[in-house]
């Protein structure tokens, strides 16, 4: 949101000085307007103040993020713009778009997740209250929870029938949130994690009493799988 201030002084160099030192600000983040030009009078009769209006852009939680991700873009050489917009509870949702996004998502997301956890680092530093920081772009995190709902079902249904625990790749805590919570119903298995970051794993286990069975997936009375 742009806004402004208007100052008075004896020339135009002192009102924008004036104007600088209340906003905090420095002179390139300000643009400036002369209303009125100064004029030192004779003697100082007919003296005229200078008048000048300076605008800028109010500074917001979602335009510190977007800049601090542009600025990172351009830093890593990608031609890409992140797109901000406000979600539930106050949470920055920012989306980016441009060319080869595939170095923005990463092996496994590993970028876009850096990405997303230095920005929230950047935006909440000296805040009172946590900003929820979400990092997205061409779809990527939807389409990698509907990837991780099938492996976890497809790993439970081999649990049940081989009777063996089936040990995941390494996730961070996203990700294996998506299988505790995929599983959380699937009648036979449970789920625990286990090693340390950043190489904890999620192991689907056999829920002590169960049988072998096709369909795997049966609803079943609600309980608290292991994510510590």
């Amino acid at each position: 949101m742009t806004k402004f201030i208007e100052k008075e002084a004896a020339t135009r160099d002192e009102a924008i000085q004036l104007a600088l030192e209340e906003l905090g600000m420095e002179r390139d983040e300000v643009s400036v307007e002369v209303l009125e030009e100064g004029k030192k009078g004779f003697f100082g009769i007919g003296a005229v103040q200078a008048r000048i209006r300076v605008s800028y852009e109010e500074s917001t939680p979602a335009g510190e993020a977007k800049a601090f991700v542009d600025g990172l873009l351009q830093r890593m050489g990608i031609n890409g713009e992140a797109f901000p917009t406000e979600g539930e509870d106050g949470q920055i949702i920012l989306d980016i778009r441009g060319e080869d996004m595939g170095a923005v998502i990463g092996r496994r997301g590993d970028t876009l997740d850096a990405i997303q956890y230095l920005t929230s680092l950047t935006i909440n530093r000296g805040k009172e209250e946590h900003i929820r920081i979400a990092i997205d772009t061409e779809g990527y995190r939807a389409k990698r929870e509907e990837s991780l709902q099938r492996l976890a079902r497809k790993m439970a249904g081999k649990v049940l029938k081989y009777r063996k625990n089936m040990t995941l790749e390494p996730m961070n805590p996203y990700e294996r949130r998506i299988i505790h919570a995929t599983l959380q119903d699937y009648k036979g298995v449970t789920t625990y994690s286990t090693g340390t970051e950043p190489n904890r794993r999620v192991v689907v286990a056999m829920e002590r009493g169960a049988r072998p069975q096709r369909s795997g997936y049966r609803r079943a009375p609600r309980r608290r799988n292991r994510e510590e």
